[in-house]
């Protein structure tokens, strides 16, 4: 049985003689885990493995938090930035890359700032702020959140100046969703999340297709001469699974209404 909520944990038992799958705990981004690929991946791996995967689910720079303390195995996040700082620290052994998908703009379907004919992200960003249309943060450190201030930074724009039609929710992407979806108000979102996102009412998506929007999910196992207590072992073959051709069908074969939600770029080594 696969259970989910802000932490999640997926505890699945092994059929063959009653015995308990072996454990690992990995902390995961709320798009990854909302997206609903984990339903997905969690149950195979058990299957080819006989590995029991316990999600904690948070945004990535929670997940990155509680890897540097020892308290997962591993962590699957999306911000490169900060998974190359972890591993430049010595909290993982390494970065690899396991599938990608892209962010996009989000706002009320009539378009008050008029940002589908933006020429780019930065762009977007910027007729929102003229027009002080309402924006939704996610304000939580996650990496759809340092995407977003990133695309501010490149409109030369800082959001701490910026007045009330700006609203920092702190908070996981459906969250801002259903906060942007009941203020008639602008978001960025991860393009899985959106498709997943079930209360979309006149929303819609109004921008995409920058480069700038690329997002790329990594997977990171932690250091064991950091924290020895560490499952390296099973992080290993969760990881040789993850980059193969069971995994890349599997995630590629994942859509919702015909769209892809993810693409696995993972090369085996």
């Amino acid at each position: 049985m696969i259970r989910h909520g802000t932490i999640a944990f997926a505890t699945v038992l092994l059929v063959a003689a009653g015995v308990r799958a072996e454990t690992m705990r990995v902390a995961v981004t709320t798009s990854f885990h909302n997206s609903g690929l984990s339903d997905i991946l969690l149950p195979a791996i058990e299957r080819d493995l006989g590995l029991d995967v316990q999600l904690l689910v948070v945004g990535t720079g929670q997940a990155l938090r509680l890897g540097r303390a020892g308290d997962v195995d591993a962590v699957l996040v999306h911000s490169r930035r900060a998974e190359e700082a972890f591993v430049a620290s010595g909290f993982a052994t390494h970065r690899r890359e396991i599938m990608y998908n892209d962010f996009v703009l989000i706002g009320p379907g009539h378009d008050p700032a008029g940002i589908a004919g933006a020429s780019g992200a930065a762009e977007a960003l910027v007729r929102i702020a003229e027009a002080g249309a309402p924006f939704v943060s996610r304000g939580d450190d996650s990496g759809t959140h340092e995407k977003e201030l990133a695309l501010w930074r490149a409109a030369r724009r800082n959001p701490e100046g910026f007045g009330t039609w700006y609203r920092s929710v702190g908070s996981g992407m459906g969250a801002a969703l259903n906060t942007a979806r009941a203020m008639n108000a602008y978001t960025m979102s991860d393009r899985a999340s959106w498709l997943k996102f079930g209360n979309k009412g006149d929303m819609a998506l109004l921008y995409s297709g920058d480069p700038t929007l690329f997002n790329q999910y990594a997977y990171l196992p932690v250091n064991p001469e950091r924290h020895p207590h560490v499952k390296g072992a099973p992080g290993r073959r969760l990881e040789e699974w993850l980059t193969s051709d069971r995994a890349r069908v599997l995630i590629d074969g994942y859509t919702l209404g015909g769209d892809r939600l993810f693409t696995h770029n993972a090369n085996a080594e």
